[in-house]
This record gives structure tokens, sequence and C-alpha cells, in this order.
């Protein structure tokens, strides 16, 4: 597989042979992928027994007056851990499932191993000691950092890499929930954001491979079970749309609060491997009267399906000191994802509206679990930006074709609220405050990320700032060039000068004055860290040949041009490129 970028063969019978190497590529990937994220998993719930963070594990310690001792030492201990761990990673940082979409989304480079496999670490000790955080999160990256390795072991080009980390990806989500579809659909709609027929068959490879291994293999349970549920009255759907509308803003709290705790924490006279230390401690205090909030919070989603096991207030009080535990853990420091932690928050302020709705009206308490399965959906699909797979999660664990119906009827309206008023998803904002905008689409992401140096041309008529203008067009004439940039004995860059505006100064009688005082105003400059996308748009406000570029605004020590051409070539070949990954010809 030496360049997978490239026409493999000729004709019909290459492509083909290209398409089975991609699937045994995928299933490969999806293999391991799903061992690791078998082992991820359970080596959580280990140890969640072993540190009294599970509720059972909690209800049988032993001796039960040190309990309140262990709950508070546990994360505080777990959060020191985790912050040591993160000297070790590049950049200081955890990475997450962003960091996986902008490796895809702009194809500047592959996952590191060494980042990968410390977040996991660092993810597992979060998890282990009981830090409000999802498991999500950690699996997709560890999924998608095994594709990029996979692939490069194989020397895959970028695109068969992309197609690699998207199988990952979805061979751990089909392993962890039992969901293949749901990982299949995951991996298309949030990493690779499109559905090409060319990664279809190697992403489906892998979760069908994950799902086996899980359920078959291992036996293992999903993530989380909803019980058999009531039918719900016709009138029940307009309550499940509201619903959505609503999960859109809990959401959106949700997201900010995380993003805003962030934010409290860089301004913290507190060094950064110190603060998930303190986090895990408040988090413990705060576990000593409500334990609910501490871990993933499996049981906790399990009771607020179940009529009668949480009351109005309960569920209300557990809902917003486990967003704000989320918010804190996430925001200090602690590695993990956003998914689980807003799978409670949604699935109780589903539980709460259907209590609330249960006591004013004749709805029956067996459509509770409806209604948190509503509002699980309704808050989780606008965090992940990922409707299609939060309606599958729900169909595929539940196989209730009623309960997915009403699911649906709560996304219809999540989404598109949640997009209006905070973004497509968290990640994307997380995307954006780094400098990487998707929402005006990958080829825009992926033009932003490419430099104009590779384009620079010095084929061009340069000349000195206090050349007459007769020398001027003599020069640019013989050339024929009709533009020419001036640029003096320093090389500093002083402006560019036109072949028709020198000649008409020239027939007006001007002929012995300096051509730098007939420089073109409107021209623009460029920076050598400039992006292919940057000098597109700066064509749109002129009409000329090409672009000066210099070494720094600062200097302006002139090194070159970008013709237009040049620039219209790229984005063509961009887009060509683009075309032929997502059709499938490529």
């Amino acid at each position: 597989m030496e360049n997978p970028d490239q026409p493999f063969g000729q004709g019909r019978a290459g492509a083909v042979l290209l398409l089975l190497l991609l699937v045994l590529l995928g299933a490969a990937v999806g293999v391991i992928a799903a061992l690791l994220g078998l082992g991820f998993v359970s080596l959580i719930r280990w140890l969640n027994d072993l540190l009294a963070i599970s509720p059972r594990a909690r209800m049988l310690f032993q001796p039960g007056e040190w309990l309140p001792a262990v709950t508070i030492a546990v994360p505080a201990i777990g959060g020191l851990v985790v912050g040591l761990l993160h000297l070790w990673i590049p950049g200081g940082r955890p990475h997450t499932p962003a960091d996986v979409i902008a490796a895809v989304q702009t194809r500047r480079g592959r996952l590191p191993a060494r980042a990968g496999v410390l977040t996991a670490c660092s993810s597992l000790v979060s998890l282990g000691s009981g830090a409000s955080v999802g498991q999500y999160g950690p699996l997709v990256h560890i999924g998608a950092t095994l594709g990029s390795l996979v692939a490069r072991a194989l020397r895959a080009g970028r695109s068969a890499d992309n197609i690699a980390i998207a199988a990952g990806v979805a061979a751990v989500i089909a392993t962890a929930f039992n969901a293949p579809l749901a990982g299949i659909v995951f991996a298309h709609e949030v990493v690779l954001r499109h559905y090409a027929l060319r990664a279809f068959a190697p992403v489906a490879a892998a979760g069908i491979v994950g799902h086996v291994l899980a359920d078959v293999v291992f036996d293992r349970d999903a993530l989380f079970h909803v019980a058999e549920t009531g039918v719900p009255q016709v009138w029940e759907f307009g309550a499940f749309l509201l619903i959505g509308a609503l999960g859109a803003l809990v959401a959106g709290a949700y997201m900010h609060a995380i993003l805003g705790v962030g934010r409290i924490s860089e301004r913290l006279p507190v060094p950064a491997p110190l603060q998930p230390a303190i986090a895990g401690a408040l988090l413990g205090l705060t576990a000593l009267w409500v334990p609910d909030i501490l871990g993933i919070g499996e049981e906790t989603l399990r009771l607020a399906t179940i009529d009668g096991a949480f009351g109005p207030w309960e569920l209300a009080l557990v809902l917003v000191l486990k967003l704000m535990a989320t918010a804190l853990c996430l925001g200090m420091g602690f590695s993990g994802g956003v998914f689980s932690p807003a799978l409670v928050v949604g699935t109780l302020f589903g539980a709460l509206c259907g209590t609330v709705i249960g006591g004013l009206t004749d709805a029956q308490g067996a459509t509770l679990a409806v209604y948190a399965v509503c509002g699980m959906v309704a808050v989780t699909a606008p965090v992940i930006g990922a409707p299609l797979t939060s309606l599958l999660i729900v169909f595929e664990l539940t196989g209730n074709y009623v309960l997915a119906m009403a699911a649906l009827a709560s996304i219809a309206l999540a989404n598109p609220v949640g997009a209006q008023m905070f973004g497509r998803s968290l990640f994307d904002i997380q995307l954006k405050q780094s400098g990487l905008d998707l929402s005006s689409g990958r080829s825009r992401a992926m033009l932003e990320g490419m430099r104009v140096l590779p384009y620079l041309s010095r084929a061009c008529v340069r000349l000195r700032p206090e050349i007459s203008l007769r020398e001027a067009v003599t020069t640019m004439s013989h050339a024929d060039h009709g533009e020419a940039y001036l640029v003096d004995d320093h090389q500093r860059y002083r402006g560019t000068v036109t072949l028709a505006r020198l000649a008409a100064a020239a027939e007006d009688g001007a002929a012995a004055e300096s051509a730098v005082d007939y420089v073109d105003p409107g021209r623009p400059v460029l920076p050598q860290t400039a992006s292919v996308w940057e000098a597109m748009g700066e064509l749109q406000h002129f009409a000329g040949e090409a672009i000066a570029v210099v070494e720094d605004r600062r200097s302006q020590r002139f090194l070159g041009v970008i013709y237009e051409s040049a620039l219209t070539r790229a984005y063509l070949d961009k887009t060509e490129e683009l075309r032929r990954e997502e059709y499938g010809s490529g």
C-alpha cells in the first residue's frame, strides 16, 4: 500500500483491489481497537470498584467510617496524578475528539502516538478515580490514534489514514455501546463529515468487528439499558418537541459551563498540574452530600428512567450538581469525554420534565422512560453535533420503535435550536477557539491549513523605487509584464506599480518622475505565513496579476509573488482531491 491516494491500478480491477485492501485495513483496525476499548472499559470498572467510586463498592466499603475521607482523597489524588501526566504531553493538555476531527478535516498531520498513550492513561486515572467525565471521548481518541498508527505502519496515504482513523472510532463505539450502526454513522457524521462510498465499507467492517467481539465473543453488556416503556399518547409528541427545544438550552448551558470554567482556570494563580487535584477535592466534598455525581453515572442514568426512583427536587438537584461537577472536572484539567455526563444530565432533565408533566396531566408513569430518553438525546445530540448517531444509539439499545420516534421528535428541534444559538457542537466551538473554523465546510478548513509559500514565484519584475517612469515602462514592456514590484537596496517591499498607470503618466509628461510616486495604494501584501484561503480573500478586492509576499509585516522583506493562476490551481486541485475522496474514485 505505497500510496493509496493515487490510482492503485488501471481500470475497475485496480479499484476493486484497493477497496478490498481498505476493507481489510478497516477490519484489522477494528479488531485491535475493539480489544483496546474492552480493556479500557474493564479497567475503569475495576478501578471504580477498588476505589469505592461505584455505588455497590461504596455500599460494601469497610470500615465505613473511612468512607468520607476516601471519597475526598481518591479524586484529589487522582487529579494530582492526572496533572503530573499532562506535563509529559506536548502542549500540556490531554487530546480530545476535537483533535481527531482537526487531524482528519485539515489533513495537516497524523495523530501522535505519545500524546495518544498519555491521554489514554490520563483518562483512565480520571475515570477510575471518580471524576465526572465520560469514557466516550477517550475511547474515540484511542480508536483514532490506533487507526492512524496502523495506517502509518502500512505507509498509507492521507486519504487511507483518515479512513483508518474513522474505522478505529467506529470500532470502539460499537464495542462500548454494542451499537455498531451508531458507531459507523458517528465516524461519518462527526469525524469524516461525508458519506463517501470508498470509506463506508472499511468503516462498516470495523464497526461490525467491534460489535461481534463485544456482543458475541466476550458477551459484554451495553453501556446502559432502558426498561420496557408504555405507549405515549398522541399529544405527548408535542411535549417531546418542546423537550427538544428546551434540551438545546440545557446543552448550551452545559457546553458554556465547561468552556467558562476552562477560561477561569487559565487565570487562577495555581499551577496547572495542581488544578485537577483541587477540582477532585471539591468533587469529593460535594459527593459526600450527593454521591450520584461521581464517575460516569451509569447507576444514576438507570435510576432516572425508573418511575419513583427520584422525586422532582432530587432530579433537579442532581442535574444541576452533575452539570457543575462535569464543568469543574473538565474545565480544571481532568481528562475525559463530554458525552457520558451529557447522557446523565439529559436523562435527568427528561425525567424531570416527565415528572412535572405527569403531575399536571393524565400522562402515565410508564412513559417516564420515554421522557427521560427524549431529554437524553435532546441534550447529547447538540453537544456532540450528531443527531443521527444519538437516534441510532437509542434504537439499537432499546429496539423500541415508539421510543425511537419520540426521540426523533426531540432531536428534530434540539439540533437546529442548538446550532443557531451555540454552534454545531462543543467540538466545533473548541476548534473555532483554537483557530480552526469548520462552519464553512471542509474545503475552507483545508485551504486555511495550506500556506502560500509553496506557491510562491520569483518570476516577476523587480524595480528600484527611484527608477524613472521611462526606464520602468521600458523594463516592464521588454519583460512582457503588466505589473512590477518596487524593492529597495535592503530588499524591503515598497509597493506595486502597473504598466498602464506608468505609461499614462509618461504620456502626460511626467517621465522624469520616479516610479515610487505611482504606487497602487490598494494593493494587498501577504506575510509568508498567510494561508491560501486568506490570499483568495484578498483577490476579491482588486484586479491584478499577483499579490506580493513578504517575510513578515514588520520587516517587509520581499520574497516574491503569488499569481492568481497559482491560487486558482491550488483551489481546483484541492477541490478535485476532495471530490475523488468523497465519491470513491481517488
